[in-house]
């Protein structure tokens, strides 16, 4: 059974950076990627960037994809999320997320953290 959990959300100001970071204990395999993703309620989910464990390889959301860095530290088990220039858009619950991709574009999001919460004050 893989657990994550979440650290580092808070109130920022626009403009401002932030890092996550999810602690992930239990098993992981090659074939896991791990992901951040963005809850709003009302709105979709958004997949804001995911890393593949084996090699690093990284994808990024549209919205994100110039201002978030994702990164992985295998050795401590933990996986980041640097968000730069802030702002109200990027409001939300952040989750950390792992699963097993099952084919060359899907992957299977098994295990889920509790999230935490990202405000941005104007």
């Amino acid at each position: 059974q893989v657990q994550l959990t979440e650290s580092g959300g808070g109130l920022v100001q626009v403009g401002d950076s932030l890092r996550l970071s999810c602690a992930v204990s239990g098993p992981v395999f090659d074939t896991y990627v791990l992901a951040w993703v963005r809850q709003v309620p009302g709105y979709a989910r958004e997949l804001v960037a995911s890393i593949q464990w084996s090699d690093g390889r990284t994808h990024y959301g549209d919205r994100v994809e110039d201002r978030c860095t994702i990164s992985l530290d295998r050795a401590k088990r933990t996986l980041f999320l640097q968000i730069d220039g802030l702002n109200p858009i990027d409001a939300g619950t952040y989750k950390c997320t792992v699963g097993p991709r099952i084919a060359t574009t899907r992957v299977r999001y098994d295990y889920w953290g509790q999230g935490v919460e990202v405000v941005v004050s104007s």
